[in-house]
């Protein structure tokens, strides 16, 4: 059995109750981990508290620096491990979970590196007078993070939040926290002082909902459901305290006419069904211009019906989905398109010999008539296509632009006036041209507008958002 580690020890919940952790290849219990309730977030915010006011709030931002990047290197020295429990605990292809730990390893790299290089400012004033601007740590900040990416959206919470000097509490989904938790008593052995660095687990009505309102934090970064990131935001203003949120998104491949087919086809395709479609950027969405559409949707075609879900070991396009409340779901989406009279255009493949009782779903590439369908305005989170034909750049914005969310998209033309202009018209907080990724690297800014929510991730702009400015005002005059 797993346990928390709060305070610098492995801890089970005061309460002694546990959660069942169960694999999504074939839907058994694999392991335990602690149900952590309020009691529990207490002694991990009081363990943050203390850590600020001892050993960990008097390092320099130099000794930082040092320590995440020898827990970069702990992690790449033991990533072969993380890549097993994560995959595992995720039901990603083994390749997938890989890529995770080495992304994992990066944010810490990246943040490490980083650490004493957030200056602050000198602001002329008046005569007799000198005015400095300083970053500061916000305290002790809370991190509720997802089940799709939990070893990446560890690094990408974390790593800027300890960077810039504060002590961190993070609550993952009981649905997938593995490599958390052993990334955690990894941070121990490498050197991390006691409370610097907190895990509860739990449920999120539970663990989740009293972090976030608790008293004693000072910042909260959720990414997750638009549902619950109201929750978190009205949670987190009961105490006047500041919130990042990525809340989800139906991002939109935008294909003219002058296409690459070569590079396109593949990448949209990868860029549904990469990590099961279990992602908040996954290009949901493809508008085609007409002169192209039976064209292109030939050739996408040809290339989605090769996609295959399978076990982590076999290596495939696709996982299972996390759960059976997520494989429900997405079978939900795709029985509503048929219902609303759309054309299967293409499917994957379900690999023979996978497990009886895993949340294995088939890729389905689909194509509608019009925008009007809840699969073109609702996050399906599963691999899932829906494609869709537009007459002209002004219509293709109007489309690109037709839901709550606000994430990622992409444009695919040669034309460089109008990747200009339709980047432009995008709302949403990443824009891809002639390329598409997932959230894209490490060092590049990241976030939504709209319901995919507020604040940024990823980049320096990330040590900023986990820090505060103060102003100090000397008189030196006679």
């Amino acid at each position: 059995m797993a346990k928390m580690v709060i305070g610098g020890k492995p801890t089970d919940a005061v309460s002694g109750m546990t959660l069942d952790v169960l694999s999504p290849t074939d839907g058994l219990v694999f392991s335990n981990i602690p149900r952590g309730q309020a009691e529990d977030v207490d002694l991990a915010v009081n363990a943050a508290r203390s850590a600020l006011d001892g050993k960990w709030g008097q390092l320099t931002a130099l000794e930082r620096g040092r320590l995440l990047l020898r827990l970069s290197q702990t992690v790449l020295d033991h990533i072969d491990e993380l890549t097993q429990l994560e995959a595992k605990d995720t039901g990603k292809a083994l390749t997938t979970a890989r890529n995770d730990i080495l992304a994992l390893a990066r944010y810490f790299e990246y943040y490490g590196g980083g650490a004493d290089k957030i200056h602050g400012q000198v602001i002329p004033f008046l005569n007799d007078y000198a005015v400095q601007v300083i970053r500061e740590p916000l305290g002790v900040t809370a991190h509720v993070i997802p089940w799709n990416y939990p070893a990446q959206m560890l690094g990408r919470t974390v790593a800027p939040a300890l960077a810039m000097g504060n002590a961190c509490v993070v609550k993952p989904a009981e649905d997938a926290c593995m490599s958390v938790i052993r990334v955690a008593e990894l941070a121990l052995e490498t050197g991390f002082p006691s409370g610097a660095l907190n895990i509860v687990t739990g449920l999120g009505e539970e663990a989740g909902a009293s972090l976030a309102r608790h008293p004693g934090i000072n910042f909260i970064s959720f990414t997750g459901s638009n549902e619950v990131g109201v929750l978190i935001q009205q949670a987190a203003a009961l105490n006047a305290v500041k919130c990042v949120l990525e809340l989800g998104g139906k991002s939109a491949h935008v294909v003219f006419d002058d296409v690459n087919f070569k590079l396109a086809v593949p990448a949209i395709v990868k860029g549904i069904v990469g990590n099961t479609g279990q992602t908040c950027t996954a290009g949901s969405r493809l508008l085609v211009q007409k002169g192209i559409y039976d064209e292109f949707m030939a050739a996408l075609a040809e290339e989605f019906s090769k996609t295959r879900a399978g076990t982590p070991e076999m290596n495939l396009n696709c996982g299972p989905l996390i759960n059976k409340a997520q494989f429900e779901r997405v079978n939900r989406y795709i029985k509503k398109g048929l219902e609303d009279g759309m054309t299967v255009r293409a499917e994957g493949k379900i690999a023979s010999g996978v497990p009886e009782g895993g949340y294995f779903v088939t890729p389905t590439l689909f194509s509608a008539k019009d925008h009007t369908s809840v699969l073109l305005t609702e996050e399906i989170f599963g691999p899932v296509l829906v494609a869709l034909p537009f007459s002209d750049e002004a219509e293709a914005i109007r489309l690109a632009n037709a839901t709550e969310y606000g994430l990622q998209g992409a444009i695919w033309t040669e034309n460089g006036g109008r990747q200009q202009r339709v980047a432009k018209g995008m709302k949403a907080g990443q824009i891809y041209i002639n390329s598409f990724g997932a959230g894209g690297g490490i060092e590049l800014p990241f976030g939504g507008v709209k319901k995919s929510g507020h604040g940024r991730e990823k980049g320096f702009i990330a040590l900023e958002e986990m820090s505060t400015t103060k102003t100090i005002v000397q008189f030196h005059g006679e």
